[in-house]
């Protein structure tokens, strides 16, 4: 029962002292998981991470929750991901509670006007990111410009436009670009 507190007091420190979302919270799950826990090596917090990126939900709560169900399995999965999830709900019901109170305040109609600006920069950061990572040759790029497009011109499913994404990626992967490969034989020889 200690180490189920133990996960759920560290991510709910994760939780409570990251801002940002989940790329932000990385180095602070690095920190904690790998360095002061030593419940993970840097390299499967990084697959996790890989993972949770490919999963639905938040990041940090697919970490967590990953991490969590290798530590100590079911229990401690949820007890990762309610600590992560609940300074989130703890400070958004707070918020809600007080803001009804003030929302007419000119202070806080600037503060607010700040904290969004603050957003979208954030994520604008994090697009740039992730666009940096996962556009790596032509074929990404294409891929990627298509889906913008269409899922600008049209109503699409972002689900849909992954799963439709990640099928050209493999065919592409699997079939076309192996075909235009020359591999090597057992004598050396290219085929």
């Amino acid at each position: 029962m200690k180490e189920i507190l133990n996960l759920y007091a560290t991510f709910f420190r994760i939780g409570l002292f990251t801002f940002g979302g989940g790329y932000a919270m990385l180095p602070l799950i690095q920190r904690e998981v790998v360095e002061k826990h030593g419940w993970a090596t840097e390299d499967e917090v990084m697959d996790y991470y890989a993972v949770g990126q490919c999963t639905p939900g938040v990041i940090a709560v697919n970490v967590g929750t990953f991490i969590g169900y290798r530590k100590k399995g079911i229990l401690g999965g949820i007890a990762a991901t309610l600590g992560v999830v609940s300074p989130s709900i703890i400070i958004i019901s707070i918020i809600a509670a007080c803001l009804s109170h003030f929302s007419d305040n000119v202070y806080v109609q600037h503060a607010l006007a700040g904290i969004r600006l603050a957003v979208c920069a954030l994520v604008s950061v994090s697009i740039y990111k992730l666009f940096k990572k996962g556009v790596v040759d032509a074929v990404t790029a294409v891929i990627a410009l298509v889906v913008f497009v269409i899922m600008r011109a049209f109503d699409l499913s972002p689900v849909i436009a992954v799963v439709a994404s990640a099928i050209v990626g493999i065919i592409f992967r699997c079939y076309v670009k192996k075909d235009g490969r020359k591999s090597p034989d057992k004598k050396g020889e290219s085929k």
